[in-house]
C-alpha cells in the first residue's frame, strides 16, 4: 500500500510554475540589451534638450549661464520675429515639397508599373536619385545652378536670360530653384513605396471593372486610390517630417539666403547653436519644433484614419 501511494503521488505544482516562467521571460531578456541601447541613445539626448531649453547656456558667455525657466520660450514667441518667419517658411516648404513629390511620385509609379520594353532599366533610372546622399545632391545642383558653367549659361547662349544670372541669389527664383533640386531626390521615395503597394493590387479587380464598363479614371479613383491609402498616408507623413527637418540641401544651396528667404526653423536652430553658441535658446526652439511635429503627426493620422478600412 505504501509503495502504491508513493507511485501515485503527483509532482509538485510550484516547480512546474518556476520552470515555465523562464521561457516566458526569455524574449524580454534577449531584447533587453538592444532596448537599453536605444533608451540611452534616444532618451538621453531628448531629455538633455528639454533640460537645456530651460537654461541660459552659452559656452562663450559662461557668466550668463543658469536657470532661465520659460524665458527662452517666451522670447521665441513674443520677441523673436525670425522664429515666426522661419516657421512660416518651413510650413510653406513642407506643403509645396510633399505635395509635388506625392503628385510626381504617384505618376511615376503608375508609369513604371505598366508593362513595356526596358521597364527594368526605366525603374532603375527613376529610383537612382534616391540612392544619392543629400550632400552629394546639393553639390550636383550647386554646379547646375552655377552662373558661369550651369544651366543659366546655356540658356543665355540660346538667348534666354542674361549671362551671370544666379537663380540661387535672386529672391524671386531661389525658392523654385531649391524646390526643383529637392524634387529630384524626393520623388523616387514616393514612387518606390507606391509602386510596391501597386504590385499587390489584384488584377481581377480591374478585369471585373472593365467588364462592368468602368473607365480608366473610375478604376483609378475607386480601386487604385483606396488601395494606396495607407501607403500614401505613411509616405507623406514620413516625408513631411524629413522635409521639415531638411538642413543639408538648403544649407549647401543657399545657406538660408538670400536675405533669409530660405531659412527653415531647423536651419535657424543650427545657426543659433553652431554659429551663435546659444545652446539654451536653440534647445528651446528644438523643443517647440518637436511639439509641433508630434501634434501635427497625431492630428494627421487621426484625420486620415490610418490603418482603418480602405
Amino acid at each position: 500500500m505504501a509503495q502504491a501511494a508513493a507511485v501515485a503521488k503527483p509532482p509538485a505544482l510550484p516547480r512546474r510554475r518556476r520552470a515555465s516562467a523562464t521561457p516566458r521571460r526569455l524574449p524580454y531578456l534577449l531584447i533587453a540589451p538592444a532596448a537599453l541601447l536605444m533608451l540611452g541613445f534616444i532618451a538621453y539626448p531628448v531629455l538633455s534638450v528639454f533640460y537645456y531649453s530651460l537654461q541660459n547656456y552659452n559656452p562663450t558667455k559662461p557668466w550668463r549661464n543658469g536657470y532661465a525657466g520659460f524665458d527662452n520660450f517666451v522670447h521665441a514667441f513674443t520677441q523673436d520675429p525670425q522664429f515666426w518667419d522661419t516657421l512660416i517658411f518651413s510650413a510653406k516648404w513642407v506643403v509645396v515639397e510633399v505635395g509635388l513629390q506625392l503628385l510626381f511620385g504617384l505618376a511615376l509609379a503608375l508609369i513604371v508599373n505598366q508593362t513595356f520594353v526596358g521597364r527594368g532599366l526605366g525603374r532603375a533610372l527613376v529610383f537612382s536619385p534616391w540612392a544619392v546622399s543629400g550632400v552629394l545632391t546639393s553639390a550636383i545642383w550647386v554646379l547646375l545652378y552655377n552662373s558661369q558653367t550651369g544651366i543659366t549659361r546655356y540658356l543665355a547662349d540660346m538667348g534666354i536670360g542674361s549671362y551671370g544670372t544666379s537663380w540661387l541669389s535672386d529672391t524671386s527664383t531661389v525658392f523654385p530653384a531649391a524646390v526643383v533640386a529637392d524634387l529630384w531626390r524626393g520623388v523616387p521615395f514616393f514612387a518606390i513605396l507606391i509602386l510596391a503597394d501597386l504590385q499587390s493590387v489584384s488584377t481581377d479587380l480591374y478585369e471585373a471593372a472593365e467588364v462592368d464598363g468602368a473607365s480608366r479614371l473610375k478604376q483609378f479613383w475607386h480601386i487604385t486610390l483606396p488601395h494606396l491609402k495607407d501607403a500614401i498616408v505613411l509616405s507623406t507623413l514620413l516625408r513631411a517630417v524629413w522635409e521639415f527637418n531638411n538642413v543639408d540641401l538648403l544649407y549647401t544651396l543657399t545657406g538660408g539666403g538670400p536675405a533669409g528667404e530660405t531659412t527653415t526653423l531647423p536651419l535657424y536652430i543650427a545657426n543659433t547653436s553652431v554659429d551663435a553658441h546659444n545652446f539654451g535658446y536653440a534647445s528651446a526652439l528644438t523643443t517647440v519644433a518637436f511639439v509641433i511635429l508630434l501634434f501635427c503627426s497625431i492630428v494627421y493620422l487621426r484625420l486620415s484614419k490610418f490603418g482603418g478600412e480602405k
